[in-house]
């Protein structure tokens, strides 16, 4: 299934595919996930809010098995990133926030870049300042950003969020506007970047939910699921003019 443009559409009716799609990954991922870890959407926790949360269950005292999806080889990515190991000391060094669930400890969070965290610069920094939370507090981190980037990321969100640790250049591919970023959060930050296009199929990307564990998650397997269900205006809006 090629990534639509949603730029055609205005941004609350890409908050009805945004919504519905966040379901169907805490779906997929309620399947895969090792014992002990659960995905919920939208959870009031104590902190930023995201869009899908990883949390681990209280530990009682045993080990987890791996299940049979999660790994520890690294993920294929076209790009992978690291700060300087002093870059994520100091990091973690800032005011740290408290994120919390009755379940136990979040772990990783899903972000789905929605037209209005781009709209404005206090938007955008917003959004960068909580993915950059996350991180800090050693919460692992997927963004999904399905749109291009604008006057405020003109090198994508990935680039936005990546200055708040390293000043490094980075440029997106051309032809690749769009950008699916997995990042690790501990004694370094890695990211794993996948830049894409309209019209590319989604990879799997990782989402960790331990520093050297982490599970795929199907993006173009729940993306899929999400559209044939979508109301039919709206695929007409999104779909290249034949």
């Amino acid at each position: 299934m090629p990534i639509h443009d949603w730029t055609r559409v205005q941004s609350g009716l890409f908050h009805d595919f945004h919504q519905a799609w966040s379901i169907e990954i805490r779906n997929a991922l309620n399947r895969i996930m090792p014992k002990g870890y659960y995905a919920l959407v939208e959870q009031k926790v104590d902190g930023p809010e995201p869009d899908v949360i990883a949390v681990e269950m209280k530990k009682r005292g045993h080990a987890k098995p791996a299940g049979p999806v999660a790994t520890m080889t690294p993920p294929q990515t076209k790009i992978t990133a690291r700060t300087p190991s002093d870059a994520a000391r100091y990091a973690r060094k800032a005011n740290r926030i408290s994120i919390r669930h009755p379940l136990g400890e979040v772990v990783a969070v899903i972000e789905i870049v929605s037209p209005g965290n781009k709209d404005s610069r206090n938007s955008l920094r917003s959004f960068v300042e909580k993915a950059a939370a996350f991180l800090r507090n050693g919460i692992h981190l997927l963004i999904v950003d399905l749109f291009p980037p604008s006057d405020r990321d003109p090198q994508g969100i990935h680039k936005a969020i990546w200055d708040e640790f390293a000043d490094e250049p980075f440029e997106l591919p051309p032809g690749k506007p769009l950008t699916l970023v997995g990042y690790q959060s501990g004694d370094e930050f890695t990211a794993h970047i996948e830049p894409v296009a309209v019209g590319d199929v989604m990879p799997d990307m990782p989402l960790y939910l331990e520093r050297d564990l982490y599970v795929p998650v199907p993006l173009e397997a729940t993306y899929r699921a999400t559209w044939e269900v979508c109301p039919e205006p709206i695929r007409e809006l999104v779909q290249p003019p034949e």
